[in-house]
């Protein structure tokens, strides 16, 4: 199965993302394997940086090495796919600007939500930032649930037990991009909210 064959925005509403980096994640796998989702915030501006582009795009050199950093023994990045984590973005386009807004969101939701429907065997999910945080709590409050993860800062945060359709979630740091580089204070946490989630999965 490949996500993007079951998952489409067709009208492309939002006007702080660059629609013409728009991507949903193009890579066959067995969605019954799949047993934890990391969601991070937004594609990138480049398209080459994405989690799934060819080489060694910024998203999985970030990505693998979080999960280094958690102690899992990987050495290259499908050996986290094969470990039946699936990695997709909050928002399918890239952003225009620092932030996006809660329209955007919102709307990009509804697209998570069907793509989220397609692993019926995960066991636990991560939301790397707060763009993720608050997609999940939209797709909570939309179905006539309480938001998932409650407001306050994400340090403040980690360590309580949440969940999602049943299912533990860790709120966490962004992860993918430049910045998991720049604030080396985040990556410890980041670590411990990847290892608390595998230890579950395993």
């Amino acid at each position: 199965m490949r996500t993007c064959d079951h998952v489409e925005c067709i009208l492309f509403p939002c006007l702080d993302v660059q629609q013409q980096y728009y991507v949903v994640p193009n890579v066959d796998l067995d969605p019954g394997k799949i047993s934890l989702v990391l969601i991070s915030e937004a594609a990138p501006a480049n398209p080459g940086d994405y989690y799934y582009a060819a080489g060694e795009p910024l998203f999985q050199q970030t990505t693998l090495q979080a999960f280094q950093d958690a102690g899992v023994k990987v050495g290259a990045f499908h050996e986290i796919l094969e470990m039946g984590v699936y990695l997709t973005t909050a928002v399918k386009c890239a952003k225009k600007g620092y932030g996006l807004q809660t329209s955007t969101i919102e709307e990009c939701s509804r697209l998570l939500e069907a793509e989220l429907a397609l692993f019926p065997k995960v066991q636990a999910y991560l939301l790397m930032g707060d763009v993720a945080i608050k997609a999940v709590n939209t797709i909570a409050r939309r179905s006539g649930q309480p938001r998932v993860i409650p407001a306050g800062p994400t340090y403040k945060l980690r360590g309580q037990a949440f969940f999602f359709h049943g299912k533990p979630v860790f709120p966490s740091y962004l992860q993918a991009g430049p910045s998991f580089f720049i604030e080396k204070s985040k990556r410890k946490m980041i670590a411990e909210d990847i290892a608390s989630a595998l230890s579950l999965v395993r």
